[in-house]
C-alpha cells in the first residue's frame, strides 16, 4: 500500500469512529448547556475583626467533564462604609446530582483580592472553599435558583479570614 494511501486510511478511521458514536446518542435527553451565568448577591463577615460586608455577585460556569468536573469563574464587589473589596475567584467544582431538580457541588480554588479601606489600596491571594447548592423548577433546567456558602483564607498581610453566603438566579446558556 502507497505511504500517501496508509495515511488517508489512517486519518479516516478516527473521524469513522467519531460519526458512529454521535449517530448512537440518545435523541431523548436535553442538551448540556454551554455554561450556566449565576447572578445574585452576596454577604461576607470576616473572622478576625467581625466586619460584614455585602455586594452583587456574578459567575459563569461550564463542564468540561461531565460528573466530574465543573470550573466557576466569578466576580463579588463587597462594600462596607469605608472599603471596598474586589473578589475575583477560580473554583474547580465537583457536581453531584441529587435528584432530576437540585445539584450539590463541592469546589475549592485560587482568588485574588483587590480591597481599598481607608484610602489605602492592597492586593493579594486567597484560597477558597464553596459548597453550592443548584435547585432547578422545570426539568428542561432553563432557570433555576442558587445558594453557596463559601470560606476565604487571605494570604496577604493580616491573613483574614471569612465566610460568606451568595444567592440568587441561575441562568442556562444553551
Amino acid at each position: 500500500m502507497p505511504v500517501n494511501t496508509q495515511k488517508s486510511v489512517l486519518l479516516m478511521i478516527p473521524s469513522l469512529l467519531w460519526c458512529g458514536g454521535a449517530s448512537a446518542q440518545s435523541v431523548d435527553k436535553e442538551p448540556e448547556p454551554a455554561a450556566i451565568v449565576e447572578l445574585g448577591g452576596a454577604a461576607s463577615w470576616n473572622l478576625k475583626d467581625g466586619g460584614s460586608s455585602v455586594g452583587p455577585d456574578f459567575a459563569v460556569e461550564f463542564t468540561p467533564i461531565e460528573k466530574w468536573l465543573e470550573i466557576e469563574g466569578g466576580v463579588t464587589p463587597l462594600f462596607t462604609r469605608h472599603s471596598t473589596e474586589w473578589d475575583v475567584d477560580l473554583l474547580f467544582k465537583k457536581p453531584w446530582t441529587l435528584s432530576k431538580k437540585v445539584e450539590f457541588m463541592f469546589g475549592i480554588g485560587p482568588a485574588w483580592v483587590h480591597s481599598r479601606q481607608f484610602g489605602t489600596t492592597t492586593n493579594s491571594v486567597a484560597g477558597e472553599a464553596a459548597l453550592d447548592f443548584m435547585f432547578w423548577p422545570s426539568r428542561k433546567r432553563k432557570f433555576g435558583w442558587f445558594i453557596e456558602p463559601g470560606y476565604e483564607y487571605d494570604f496577604g498581610r493580616g491573613h483574614e479570614r471569612s465566610v460568606g453566603m451568595s444567592a440568587g438566579l441561575l441562568i442556562a446558556i444553551p
